[in-house]
């Protein structure tokens, strides 16, 4: 029902900046919560930052202030903006949609964009 695809990772150096985009589509319901993950390699996955359909952000401690989450309702997207980037925060980033419909919520999830950070 719902497809969620993430673009905009790559390899930046420290201190740099990069901007993810999610899209999730989808034909019927609609799209509420939407936020990112990541993972690293060996690691749990970790939460980031979210937010919901009226704009309210949350944020993981150690991101705040570098990273800035916004979404596009009308294009069912959600951006992560994220600068001064440090080494460890190269991973795996997925992006999650969640999907209403007719009073059931589902998550959805996207296959992830690697982010690699590196001199």
């Amino acid at each position: 029902q719902v497809q969620v695809v993430e673009s905009g990772g790559g390899l930046v150096q420290p201190g740099g900046s990069l901007r993810l985009s999610c899209v999730a589509s989808t034909t019927i319901g609609n799209i509420y919560d939407m936020g990112w993950y990541r993972q690293a390699p060996g690691q749990e996955r970790e939460f980031m930052a979210i937010i919901t359909r009226g704009g309210a952000t949350t944020y993981e401690d150690s991101v705040r202030g570098r990273f800035s989450i916004s979404r596009d309702n009308a294009k069912n997207t959600v951006y992560l903006q994220m600068n001064s980037l440090k080494p460890d925060d190269a991973a795996v980033y997925c992006c999650f949609a969640a999907h209403v419909q007719v009073g059931r919520r589902s998550d959805y999830w996207g296959q992830g964009t690697q982010v690699t950070v590196s001199s």
